[in-house]
């Protein structure tokens, strides 16, 4: 079916996947516009860690979103510690000044912004969609009326609890708490360094420390209940004597299996992008890089159906289901399992840790395997427990 491009491409919400996808879409001259429900854009904050494949992905960040870098990680578990030196710095970046900046630069190629409109849901209409939208009055986002923006395609980036998911009958993901508190670092902390704690019993994940300057960094973990995660946080912080200077907090999607980012919905199309789409690395549950890759096989497949996109998302799928696999494996390792890796992280080993970053899991997973065979065998006897689990409740 031909595809009609009169009418502009409508990104629904103002995330940073949806602001790239947005600015690609309009330096590519496609009129392209944004919902935003707020009735200013004002991203809340939250200290970030990348690797260094975001410039290969955004090569203009603009100028503050990179506020640190990082180039050397500390893992600690039960006493014992491994220390991992990067060969490219990880970048430390500032979420809202990073969605600030790709507002600014779709906007100067040509994408509208319109705030206060909030999604409310679609339906096929003609030749294309007709979008249910309140256009909301004030700074409070109060009253407003209900209107209808007709297009032909449609970008959900309004994240994990996406209505335009929903509204195109994709089904909800599940969704872990993230918390983290900004601290002062400790005085035996190089704010080039970020370290790592794996303590499973307050957390399947890890706790981290990131530098985001000289003297102040993010400490946090992401659990499996908010309340819980919370106050381990917090008992965290105070063994620690740590005093928090605030709180951030959001709810992640977790990659569970691969989601199609195209359907259609009568003769209209409608994507997701970001965590609407649950581009997550689940072994971090990082997706800013992730995100943005898949923005931009979305913004190809809207400018050339069938073109070199289906590539792009299945060099995406490849590499977030072995995140999948990997975290299928940690999750279910002991305090003594985690002891046991940072024991088997020789110097080799940490040299390929340092060498591949956290977006190239599969170069990464084949050579450190190699390497060392015994990480190999330690995360196949958890994947035989997770089986054999599985079979007890059929």
């Amino acid at each position: 079916m031909t595809r009609t491009h009169s009418r502009p491409v409508t990104i629904v919400g103002g995330s940073a996947a949806g602001l790239f996808a947005a600015r690609e879409l309009a330096r590519r001259n496609r009129a392209v516009n944004i919902l935003e429900s707020q009735p200013e854009l004002a991203p809340a904050p939250r200290t970030l860690i990348v690797t260094s494949r975001l410039r290969d992905v955004v090569r203009d960040l603009g100028d503050g979103v990179i506020v640190n870098t990082i180039r050397r990680f500390e893992l600690f578990c039960d006493g014992r510690a491994a220390s991992v030196t990067l060969q490219q710095p990880d970048l430390v970046i500032e979420r809202a000044t990073l969605i600030r900046r790709l507002a600014e630069q779709a906007r100067a190629a040509g994408a509208r912004l319109l705030t206060g409109h909030r999604f409310r849901g679609m339906r096929a209409n003609g030749d294309g969609l007709a979008l249910r939208v309140d256009r909301l009055e004030g700074r409070d986002g109060a009253g407003g009326e209900g209107d209808e923006v007709e297009t032909s395609t449609v970008v959900g980036a309004d994240g994990a609890f996406s209505q335009v998911a929903r509204s195109a009958g994709w089904p909800a993901p599940m969704t872990v708490p993230l918390v983290q508190a900004l601290v002062r670092l400790p005085r035996d902390l190089e704010p080039d360094t970020t370290r790592i704690w794996f303590i499973p019993e307050d957390t399947p994940y890890f706790y981290w420390l990131i530098p985001d300057s000289p003297t102040r960094g993010a400490l946090g973990l992401i659990g499996e209940d908010g309340q819980k995660t919370r106050a381990c946080l917090e008992r965290f912080l105070h063994e620690r004597g740590l005093e928090p200077l605030a709180f951030q907090a959001a709810r992640i999607p977790i990659y569970a299996q691969w989601r199609h980012v195209h359907q259609r919905v009568g003769p209209g199309d409608v994507y997701l992008v970001g965590d609407a789409a649950g581009h997550i690395k689940v072994t971090t549950v990082g997706g800013i890089v992730t995100g943005f890759q898949g923005a931009a096989a979305v913004v190809d497949d809207i400018l050339d159906p069938g073109g070199r996109a289906s590539g792009s998302l299945g060099a995406l799928r490849r590499e977030l289901n072995r995140h999948r696999l990997i975290r299928r494996a940690l999750h279910r390792f002991t305090q003594a399992d985690y002891c046991a890796m940072v024991d088997l992280l020789g110097p080799r080993a940490r040299q390929l840790l340092g060498r591949y970053t956290r977006d190239e899991a599969g170069a990464l997973l084949a050579r450190l395997l190699v390497t060392e065979p015994r990480l190999l065998l330690l995360g196949l006897r958890t994947l035989v427990l997770e089986a054999a689990d599985r079979l007890k409740r059929v």
